[in-house]
Formats: structure tokens, C-alpha cells, sequence
């Protein structure tokens, strides 16, 4: 037997340490060379660990949410031949649980038991507090029975509609107690207190808003922006695109944004607070806020000025997928210097997106609707979209903000003027 002390290693960005986001083995897994064992966040992606030799699992790091220093251990295996049982994790050494498939970003799931054979029904004969056996069984699976015991409930006071008890019938008992089976209008079934750890993209997340908040000085603009003629020629671009990808609004928009932005340089800027540096940027590397299971993503859209609307219509359709699926390289997820956020049908009236430092603006169009509108003395049906915009203040001033959204505007309501050089 050897023992194998597998260290993390300098995983790029020149970082320090990485973040546990999830393990793929638990203390005594035997593992394979190869073999996926842990998912490690750095500031920019996910990066997936695989086990450099074959063997059983004796200790791990820590659990996610942790932190791990470049160079220190890992995992520690056991490895040639056949491996005896792991010894105990030391005190200083906390077990992971293997998590599944959908928690290894967002947390575990249920802690029940509610599948295969623990769903079973079977007859538990249930003892009064007399402890004489009832004259009747009770149908319930053995999760079921378990959770009952826990909770102090007997299982013969809880009404069913089905064949036996359920997890259902005992919120449903925990909630109106003997009065089960009425339920007031308006009322609904009470779910339990579900604690979920803050670990790998969602702390990411919720510590660059932080950092956006604390020190940003926000400001948002909003504006209605007739979209009716820029609709109808969409509709005509999509009509005849051939194998080319389906336009939405957002191409169109990017166009917009790009041949607006170089008469207001101050938009499309990053802002080093720390060096009193405001760098304005002559390429526009369009960050696209995406929603992914893993939580909120940007990646970036280089050099967004030199592509036109099909261009960039396959390149948010290319990010957005290695995003959601992981696949995004790092430095597909650095180095915007403006950002793009859209909610698409869900888009409601009006936003004020958080800014995503260190850019110092970011743009947020919202759901476009139907109503009608004055043009002269006539009322008409119109397309309309609200545009917002969040600024920050030290950096761009609310004249400069409303004055490139209204350039924009002239853009999108023309859109003839998007195809002009």
C-alpha cells in the first residue's frame, strides 16, 4: 500500500486558492485514474479536478464552501491493490457528501427519502399510547413512518384521500392538526424551512453585488422607445434568413448600442477606483448577463462593433449555450467593458440593473408591448419597449446617460439607420 497526497494545483489567473464547489467522491469511494473528484471555483470558472491515480479515498480537503491554498492537499488516496477500509476523518477534516447531479452548484436537495424502495407501501401496525395494538393497520411507506416517529404524529389520526399515508398528508396534519382536510380559501399547503448554503457561483455573485452596491453610486434612466418599425423589419430579416440563426431584439440593440457609443465614450468604460483611472475603451466587449443553473453569468461578446446582426446573433446564441452547459472558457467570461442584460419576455415595465464592476454603466431593455398611441391627431396601435440604463455617478453624469439612451433611441426607431454607414 501507498498513500498518495494529491494537491491542488496552479489552475491559472494566478490565484492563491480555489473554492470547494462540490464533491464527486465521499472518504472510502474507490476512484479511478482519471476519475472526475471535485469541482474548484477560481474567480473566473469552475474547473473540474480528476484524480491523477488509481486507488480507495482516505481524507479530503473540507466541504464546499471551503477554501484550498495552491499546493495544498486535496485528497489523500491509497493506492496499489486492493484497499482496506478508510480509517475516520481526523477532527480537523470535515466529510463531504457526495452531492447529485443538480445540487453540486445550488445545494442539496430534499433530505427525504422519498424513492424506490423507501416508497413502498407497507402495513405498519400502530401502538396507542397505551401501547395496545390497534384493531386496523395503517398503510405507509417506511419514510413515511419514520418522519411520523420524528415528529411525534400518529399515523391514525392523519386523513388520506389515497390508499396510504403520505409525506403530503403529514404537512397537510402539521399545518390544520384536526382539522385536516379543510383548507380556507386562499390558503395554501406550508412548506419546511429549507436552509441552503451560499457556496461556489452564488457566493461569486452575491459578493461582486456587494462590492457593486458598496461602492458604486447608482443611477437609472428610463425611457419608452417606440419599436414598432424596428419589429416589422425583424420579421422581414427573419422571413428570409435562410440557415441563418433567428434574429430577436437583442442583435438589433448591440448595433444600436455600438453606433451610439463612440460619441459617448464615458459609457463604455472601466473605472480602477483604487488607481483614480477611468479607461475608456475604443472596442466595445459587450458582456450578456445569462441565467444558467449554476446562477447569473456574463459572458462577452469581443469586439462587438465589427459584427453585424447575424454575426451576433450566433455568438449569443454560442455563449449562452457554453454558459448554461459550462463550457465557457475563462476568458469568455472576462474583460466586458459594457453589459447587456435582458429578462426576455419576463421583462417587465422597467429595471435598475446592478452595474457589473468594474464597467461603469450597464443597459437593461424590457418587454416590448402593444398599445395604443397619439400620432398627430390619430391613435394607433404601437409596439413600445422601456430602456434602462444604470450609471455610475462619479463617472458619467445623468446628461450624458439620457443622452446616449435617446441616441439609441433615434437608432431603434429609424432601424434603417442601423444598416448605414
Amino acid at each position: 500500500m501507498a498513500l498518495f497526497t494529491f494537491k491542488l494545483p496552479d489552475i491559472g489567473e494566478g490565484i492563491s486558492e480555489a473554492e470547494i464547489v462540490g464533491w464527486h467522491v465521499r472518504v472510502g469511494d474507490r476512484v479511478e485514474e482519471d476519475q472526475p473528484i471535485a469541482d474548484m471555483m477560481t474567480d473566473k470558472a469552475t474547473v473540474e479536478m480528476e484524480s491523477p491515480v488509481a486507488g480507495t479515498v482516505l481524507r479530503l480537503a473540507g466541504e464546499p464552501g471551503d477554501q484550498v491554498s495552491i499546493g495544498a492537499m486535496l485528497v489523500e488516496i491509497e493506492t496499489e491493490g486492493e484497499a482496506s477500509a478508510a480509517p475516520a476523518p481526523s477532527r480537523d477534516l470535515i466529510e463531504a457528501e457526495t452531492p447529485g447531479d443538480a445540487a453540486v452548484h445550488e445545494g442539496a436537495g430534499s433530505p427525504e427519502p422519498r424513492g424506490d424502495i423507501a416508497d413502498e407501501p407497507e402495513i405498519a401496525a400502530i401502538a396507542d399510547g397505551d401501547a395496545t395494538t390497534r384493531d386496523h393497520a395503517i398503510l405507509a411507506s417506511p419514510a413515511v413512518r419514520a418522519r411520523a416517529r420524528e415528529l411525534g404524529i400518529d399515523l391514525a389520526q392523519v386523513k388520506t384521500t389515497g390508499d396510504r399515508v403520505r409525506h403530503a398528508d403529514l404537512d397537510a396534519y402539521l399545518l390544520y392538526g384536526q382539522r385536516q382536510g379543510y383548507r380556507p380559501a386562499g390558503r395554501s399547503a406550508r412548506r419546511q424551512d429549507e436552509p441552503v448554503k451560499v457556496i461556489g457561483m452564488r457566493r461569486r455573485i452575491a459578493e461582486n453585488m456587494a462590492a457593486s452596491k458598496r461602492h458604486i453610486p447608482h443611477f437609472t434612466y428610463v425611457e419608452e422607445i417606440d419599436v414598432t418599425a424596428l419589429e416589422a423589419l425583424r420579421e422581414q430579416l427573419n422571413a428570409n434568413r435562410g440557415e441563418r440563426p433567428k434574429l430577436t431584439m437583442l442583435p438589433l440593440l448591440i448595433v444600436a448600442i455600438c453606433k451610439a457609443v463612440p460619441e459617448f465614450p464615458m459609457i463604455n468604460a472601466r473605472y480602477d477606483d483604487e488607481a483614480g483611472v477611468v479607461t475608456r475603451h475604443g472596442a466595445v466587449h459587450l458582456g450578456l448577463a445569462t441565467q444558467t443553473d449554476a446562477g447569473l453569468m456574463v459572458p462577452v461578446i469581443r469586439d462587438a462593433q465589427d459584427r453585424n446582426v447575424w454575426q451576433l446573433a450566433d455568438e449569443i446564441r454560442r455563449l449562452a449555450e457554453a454558459a448554461r452547459s459550462g463550457k465557457a472558457r475563462s476568458d469568455e467570461l472576462s474583460g466586458s467593458t459594457l453589459t447587456l442584460t435582458s429578462l426576455g419576455p419576463l421583462g417587465g415595465i422597467a429595471t435598475t440593473p446592478v452595474i457589473n464592476r468594474p464597467e461603469v454603466a450597464i443597459i437593461g431593455p424590457n418587454r416590448v408591448i402593444e398599445r395604443p398611441i397619439f400620432r398627430g391627431r390619430d391613435v394607433v396601435a404601437a409596439k413600445l419597449m422601456n430602456l434602462s440604463i444604470s450609471c455610475d455617478h462619479r463617472v458619467v453624469d445623468g446628461w450624458d446617460a439620457a443622452s446616449f439612451v435617446q441616441a439609441v433611441r433615434r437608432l431603434l426607431e429609424a432601424p434603417a439607420l442601423l444598416f448605414a454607414d
